[in-house]
């Protein structure tokens, strides 16, 4: 691995932790700012504009970047190291060694526990796969092309309009995909091999509740995560709203009036303004990077209320992209300020 960096030089800034308003936050990659105590740090700017992270069983966190074109690796040891990407929008590097790889606009990135990397090359219209044991780098679900086609059909035949989050279940043989620029949820079945179409018609517009989620419009489906018992849960951007398809198929609004704002309580009656990313914790609550609003909101399915989390306190955020849960912590992506925090 290249542009190493130990954990001994990075101590002044990784994993430390300020009190404020809201729980104990801790800074994983980037720099304090002034105004959350002081503590200024002189150590290089590692990340630009990351997206997404998510990690190993063995607690290794990989990094994509948007802005960047990099993908990075912090390990479990604290260790560092640019893996893939030099920064140029293009599209190369497939069937070789990761190092030599590029991109085009990743926005989210998927690891399953054995190390095997999905990334949501989101302007070259794919999601590319690089292997844990080989560490060379494939494209997996499209054709690096857009359009759209495929469904029931091989995930490399299948065709997308910018493919944004990428969340696989929770026994890492399904990739929900959020197809934004085709109005649609879809999943990648990794058994099968097959590409298939969850929720949407392919027309812009506010599914009506109850409505089968294949047969209903979307405004334009940002982001997309599983629970535990089945539901799929499905943010738009620009309807400013959580949506959920139960295992019925069923689609329903749980979060949002349609209207952009910034409102916690009831969902229904709770605003959010252009929200960029979820997941799910252990308890199924569902945490929403709230961009425009520079907040991460809870969605509590079991009460069916909407609070604020971060954001509003001591600690600062900007663009906020993404939330990622891992081993009981929510990590959060401050895109704005180029750094990587942890809520525990």
């Amino acid at each position: 691995m290249n542009s190493r960096i130990s954990v001994g030089l990075l101590c002044v800034f990784l994993f430390q932790s300020i009190t404020a308003a809201e729980p104990r936050v801790s800074l994983i990659l980037g720099n304090w700012l002034p105004s959350e105590g002081d503590v200024r740090t002189a150590q290089p700017n590692l990340l630009k504009q990351p997206f997404g992270v998510d990690f190993d069983a063995k607690g290794n966190m990989w990094i994509v970047e948007l802005g960047g074109g990099r993908v990075h690796l912090l390990d479990a040891k604290g260790k560092y190291a640019k893996m893939a990407g030099d920064g140029t929008k293009s599209y190369k590097g497939d069937g070789g060694p990761m190092k030599y790889a590029t991109f085009n606009g990743m926005h989210n990135v998927a690891v399953t526990p054995s190390g095997d990397v999905y990334i949501s090359d989101s302007w070259n219209f794919c999601i590319r796969k690089i292997d844990a044991k080989t560490g060379r780098i494939n494209t997996v679900v499209g054709t690096g092309k857009k359009g759209f086609g495929g469904d029931g059909g091989p995930a490399r035949k299948a065709m997308f309009t910018f493919i944004m989050c990428i969340t696989m279940n929770a026994t890492h043989d399904k990739i929900y995909i959020a197809d934004i620029g085709n109005k649609r949820i879809r999943v990648a079945d990794l058994k099968t091999g097959n590409v298939s179409t969850i929720a949407g018609n392919g027309k812009k517009g506010v599914p009506e509740d109850g409505m089968k989620a294949t047969e209903a419009p979307l405004s334009d489906p940002r982001a997309v995560a599983p629970d535990s018992k089945g539901n799929i849960y499905v943010l738009e951007r620009g309807g400013h709203a959580l949506r959920v398809v139960q295992s019925n198929g069923r689609i329903y609004t749980v979060v949002g009036t349609g209207k952009r704002g910034k409102k916690d309580g009831p969902g229904r009656k709770a605003m959010l303004g252009a929200p960029k990313h979820i997941c799910v914790d252990d308890e199924d609550n569902v945490y929403i990077a709230d961009e425009a609003n520079d907040l991460i909101r809870k969605y509590d399915p079991s009460t069916g209320q909407v609070s604020t989390v971060l954001g509003h306190g001591k600690v600062k955020l900007d663009f906020p992209h993404g939330v990622t849960w891992e081993k009981g912590k929510l990590y959060v992506v401050d895109t704005g300020h180029d750094r990587i925090l942890r809520v525990d």
